[in-house]
C-alpha cells in the first residue's frame, strides 16, 4: 500500500505578533512531526504567518494543490480566528475534496489527529 500523505496547515509560531515565547509551540510542532516519521506517514507542513508577510490564501492553495492528500490537519492557531478558519476549510474543500479534515488538540497531537482518519495508518 502507498504511504499515507498528510498536510498540516497551521501558524508559524515565529511569525505570530505579540510578546510571547514561540519556542514551546515550535517544540510541540517538531514533536508532532516526529510522530509522522515514526509511523512512516508522509507529512508536509504549510505554516503561515500572521505578520502580513504571507498571502495566506495563495500559500495554502498552493500547498493543497501540490499533491493528493489523504488527510489535512488544521491547527488550533488557524481555528482561533473564525475568518481564517472559514477560509482554510473552504480552500481544503476546493483543492483537496477527497481529503479527510482533522483537528488536533495541540501541536504534539497532530499525528493522532490525522491517524483517526487515515485508512492505513502505518505503524
Amino acid at each position: 500500500m502507498d504511504t499515507p500523505r498528510v498536510l498540516v496547515i497551521g501558524l508559524d509560531p515565529y511569525r505570530v505578533p505579540g510578546p510571547w515565547d514561540p519556542e514551546p509551540v515550535a517544540t510541540g510542532l517538531q514533536a508532532g512531526m516526529d510522530q509522522f516519521v515514526a509511523h512512516d506517514v508522509c507529512v508536509q507542513t504549510c505554516l503561515v504567518g500572521l505578520d502580513g508577510s504571507d498571502d495566506i490564501e495563495t500559500v495554502v492553495s498552493e500547498a493543497l494543490a501540490s499533491r493528493a492528500w489523504e488527510c489535512v490537519v488544521i491547527g488550533g492557531g488557524i481555528r482561533g480566528s473564525l475568518d481564517l478558519f472559514e477560509t482554510v476549510v473552504n480552500l481544503v474543500r476546493r483543492h483537496a475534496p477527497d481529503a479527510a479534515i482533522a483537528f488536533n488538540d495541540g501541536p504534539a497531537d497532530t499525528y493522532n489527529a490525522a491517524a483517526r482518519w487515515l485508512t492505513h495508518p502505518a505503524g
